[in-house]
C-alpha cells in the first residue's frame, strides 16, 4: 500500500490512504481524493476537487477548483473497474473541468474552465467546450499557436519556419478563363521524389489527424482543396501553418513531429511520402519523440 505525505495537505481535504501524493505537492481545501493515485511533485490541486479511481497526475500540473473524474466503468468479466487517467506533466486544469476515464492528456495541454474532456489530448493542445474540442496549441508558456499561423509570402517561392528543416512552398498560379492551375516539379520544388501518396478527407473539425514524427520518411503536404492547419514541433520550436490553397505546400523532414486540425468540412489533404509505408518509421508517443531526440521537458 502507498503512503502520503502529510506536507502541503488542507486539513478540510479528506485523502485515501491508498493516494501517493509527492512531499512537495500541494492539495488545497475541501477536496475529496480516493483511489490507486499518484500525484507528482510541483502538483498542485487548488481545492474543491474530487478525484476518484486510477488516476497519475505529472510532475508540475495544476487543477484548478471544482475539477472531477467521472468514471467510466468497463466489465472485465469479474467486476467493474474505472479505466486509468493520465495526466501528463505541466498541464493545466481549469477550474469546472471534468475528465472521462480512459484519457491521457499530453504534457503542456492546457484545458479551458468548464470542458469536458472525454477524449485523449495531445501534448501542447489547448482544449475547450463540451465536448472538449481543440482549437489551438500552446508554446509552452503563456502564449498559444491558435491566433498566430505562420504567414507564407503570396510570391511563388519558399519560407522557412522556425521548427528546424520545414519550409513553407508557394507555387505559381496560372489563370485561365478554362481553369487554374497550380504546378509543381519533384526534385525541382520538392525536395524529393514520392514513393507513396494519400489523400485525407471527410475529417469531423474536432479530429487530430497525424500526432507523429517519422525517423525517415520526408513528406510534403498540399490542402487541394477546403482548408487544414499542420502544427509542426523539433522538440525544441513549434508552429502552426495554415494550408488553405492549392498553391501552399509543407515539407516536413525526418524526425519532425506533426499534428493536423482545424479541418474544414470539404478539406482534401494531399500528402507525398519519400518511402513505402514502414510502421517502424513511426514515433507515435511524444515522450519516446523527446528521449529519440534527445530533448528534456
Amino acid at each position: 500500500m502507498k503512503e502520503q505525505s502529510p506536507v502541503g495537505h488542507h486539513p478540510s481535504s479528506y485523502i485515501s490512504p491508498r493516494v501517493h501524493i509527492d512531499a512537495d505537492a500541494n492539495v488545497g481545501p475541501n477536496c475529496y481524493i480516493d483511489g490507486d493515485i499518484s500525484i507528482a511533485k510541483g502538483a498542485v490541486l487548488l481545492g474543491g476537487i474530487t478525484l476518484i479511481g486510477t488516476l497519475e497526475i505529472g510532475e508540475n500540473c495544476t487543477l484548478e477548483p471544482g475539477v472531477c473524474i467521472a468514471n467510466d466503468f468497463h466489465d472485465t468479466g469479474a467486476a467493474a473497474t474505472p479505466a486509468a487517467i493520465t495526466i501528463e506533466p505541466n498541464v493545466h486544469v481549469g477550474a469546472g473541468s471534468v475528465l472521462i476515464c480512459g484519457i491521457t492528456i499530453g504534457m503542456n495541454a492546457r484545458i479551458a474552465p468548464g470542458t469536458i474532456v472525454s477524449r485523449c489530448i495531445p501534448p501542447y493542445a489547448i482544449v475547450h467546450g463540451n465536448p472538449g474540442v481543440i482549437i489551438g496549441y500552446s508554446s509552452g508558456g503563456s502564449s498559444d499557436l491558435a491566433n498566430a499561423p505562420v504567414q507564407a509570402s503570396e510570391e511563388p517561392g519558399v519560407n522557412t519556419c522556425s521548427v528546424a528543416g520545414v519550409t513553407i512552398h508557394r507555387f505559381k498560379r496560372i489563370r485561365d478563363l478554362r481553369g487554374d492551375l497550380s504546378v509543381g516539379e519533384f526534385s525541382r520544388n520538392v525536395p524529393f521524389r514520392p514513393k507513396r501518396y494519400f489523400l485525407v478527407y471527410d475529417v469531423p473539425s474536432a479530429e487530430t489527424r497525424g500526432e507523429h514524427a517519422h525517423r525517415e520518411c520526408q513528406q510534403f503536404l498540399t490542402c487541394v482543396t477546403g482548408s487544414v492547419s499542420v502544427v509542426v514541433d523539433d522538440g525544441v520550436n513549434r508552429e502552426e501553418i495554415l494550408l488553405d490553397s492549392p498553391t501552399l505546400g509543407l515539407y516536413i523532414p525526418p524526425g519532425v513531429w506533426a499534428n493536423q486540425y482545424k479541418y474544414s468540412a470539404d478539406g482534401v489533404l494531399l500528402v507525398f511520402a519519400s518511402n513505402y509505408y514502414d510502421p517502424k518509421d513511426y514515433i507515435r508517443n511524444y515522450g519516446d519523440y523527446l528521449r529519440e531526440k534527445g530533448v528534456g521537458h
